[in-house]
């Protein structure tokens, strides 16, 4: 009876073990990769191989459950970080656009206020042209006066005296660098003018689409 009672207990022990053995296989995970050739391997641990074309992870079903890229090489290691803080730059760009939109339609809750605003930025840049223009309009008043007493005293057979001369050379290039900032100045002016209309369509835009969605 005892002998009955031990062979009993012995097959359930192994019936539970061979069962806990299928049931562990069947979960068990392999590896599955193919090289250069296209010729396809499975492992149930992960080679240099395998690393270094990409593999896959399957179950006992040969069912993948995940993929892993191959290993990059250095260089291409650096074109992904280049490519992720390109992609990082250009959505912290976009949400910096987003929050200066949002900023801009709070500030001016109307087109003609946001279109007064850009004008008197606009009339900055002249007001500064102007104040240069009517500097150089002295200065060139100043430099042709200088001009005319040398061209008498030429004609009189007179000679030049230095402080003339030196004179002239002077004003010429204050007049010289009058000229200069006044371009650079109404090139400002005209650079701020066509950013303040592509500002207005801008602003145009963010309200009809502000309507368009109920706000």
């Amino acid at each position: 009876m005892r002998f009955m009672l031990y062979i009993a207990i012995c097959a359930s022990l192994y019936a539970g073990t061979a069962a806990a053995q299928n049931n562990t296989n069947a979960n068990a995970f392999r590896y599955k990769w193919k090289d250069p050739q296209g010729h396809i391997y499975f492992s149930d641990s992960l080679s240099p191989d395998a690393i270094q074309y990409g593999y896959d992870v399957v179950n006992a079903s040969g069912v993948t459950v995940k993929h892993i890229d191959r290993a990059l090489t250095p260089e291409e290691r650096v074109a992904a970080k280049k490519l992720a803080d390109q992609r990082a730059a250009d959505q912290q760009d976009a949400q910096n656009r987003q929050r200066e939109d949002m900023q801009m339609l709070n500030a001016y809750p109307t087109e003609a206020s946001f279109a007064a605003a850009k004008s008197a930025e606009v009339e900055t840049f002249e007001q500064a042209a102007r104040t240069t223009r009517l500097n150089l309009q002295g200065q060139e008043k100043s430099l042709a006066d200088l001009l005319s007493r040398a061209a008498d005293m030429e004609r009189a057979k007179q000679p030049l005296p230095p402080y003339l001369s030196d004179g002239i050379t002077q004003q010429r290039n204050t007049v010289a660098g009058l000229r200069a900032t006044l371009l650079r100045q109404q090139q400002a002016k005209d650079a701020a003018q066509a950013k303040a209309t592509d500002q207005l369509k801008h602003y145009r835009e963010l309200r009809a689409a502000q309507s368009a969605n109920g706000g």
